[in-house]
């Protein structure tokens, strides 16, 4: 094997931006805003350099209040290398951020890796990502899931509601955590899944309550609880805006009521509410394996722009 000489050094800040971007990804056009709010900082993020043109690089993600890294999603290496130059440069930045970083936090953030929705039919794409997922296994990783990104475009038609359902705001926080730990008996995704290994449905609903949903700072009457002619609720649907995007951030038929159609409903709400707060697209997000509700949003008018691979450490 060839040994491939370069150096790896820190991002020095944003004079660094435009070759830390010379490599295409994904997440490229928030990078500048990350690293000015916070999200991004030098100390979190690597370079990999010969004769002043990108190797490869690796930077991690977390809210500006955090401490400590919360996602690792950046890891690129040029394809255009050699399978062996690429094994050299990844193996090389993963034990520099270990070393620097990742060894020092008690479980090491999930990596999530964004990818074309088409990337198994791109020959040199394929390959690639297959190389860097093979490091990250070799370091102890392992699979989680791959999801579908998915976006509806302003303009695109909304489906006519569902005459069955009538809509009401949450009555109280409680009530939100209540009907999400309900929700999460015989959920298909993978992460709530795994998470219900460990803690009670309450727990697991509470957790994702307050780490995820009561940061949004977009109005919480865009919550919307749907009810049936009896005002029974049967599901719900959590429309939001975060740092990025306008988002469908939650949205779940109860267990009871599954089976009567009611998701094409429920998500037209949702996404109604963000059409009519001027969003220009909605971003939202599922497993691959969860059929029925990537069915639901194929119907609701939202396309697959992208997928997205999760690993973990234990």
């Amino acid at each position: 094997m060839r040994q491939l000489n370069f150096e790896i050094r820190r991002l020095s800040g944003l004079d660094d931006l435009e070759l830390f971007n010379s490599l295409p990804y994904a997440l490229n056009h928030e990078v500048a805003d990350d690293l000015e709010q916070g999200r991004r900082r030098p100390e979190w993020t690597w370079m990999a350099l010969r004769e002043g043109s990108l190797l490869g690089r690796l930077a991690l993600w977390s809210t500006a209040d955090a401490a400590e890294p919360m996602q690792f999603d950046i890891f690129d290496v040029d394809e255009s290398l050699a399978d062996d130059e690429q094994r050299q440069v990844g193996a090389a930045l993963l034990e520099l951020a270990d070393a620097e970083v990742l060894s020092r936090v008690e479980t090491p953030p999930e990596f999530a890796h964004y990818l074309p929705a088409d990337w198994r039919e791109q020959p040199v794409a394929r390959r690639g990502t297959e190389l860097r997922l093979e490091l990250l296994e070799n370091s102890g990783a392992r699979f989680v899931v791959e999801r579908l990104r998915l976006e509806w475009q302003q303009g695109t038609p909304i489906p006519e509601p569902d005459p069955r359902l009538s809509f009401r705001p949450f009555e109280s926080d409680d009530e939100l955590v209540e009907l999400c730990a309900r929700a999460l008996s015989g959920t298909l995704d993978a992460h709530s899944v795994e998470e219900l290994g460990n803690a009670s449905p309450h727990a697991v609903a509470l957790a994702q309550y307050d780490d995820e949903f009561a940061t949004y700072t977009s109005p919480r009457d865009w919550w919307r609880v749907a009810i049936d002619a009896s005002g029974i609720p049967v599901g719900f649907v959590i429309p939001a805006r975060h740092s990025y995007s306008h988002i469908i951030a939650y949205i779940a038929v109860l267990p009871e009521h599954r089976g009567n159609g009611y998701i094409d409903g429920i998500l037209s709400e949702g996404t109604r509410v963000l059409a009519a707060a001027e969003a220009p697209f909605i971003r939202a997000s599922t497993d691959v394996g969860n059929v029925p509700m990537a069915a639901a949003f194929a119907r609701g008018g939202y396309d697959t722009i992208e997928r997205l691979i999760n690993m973990a450490w234990d």
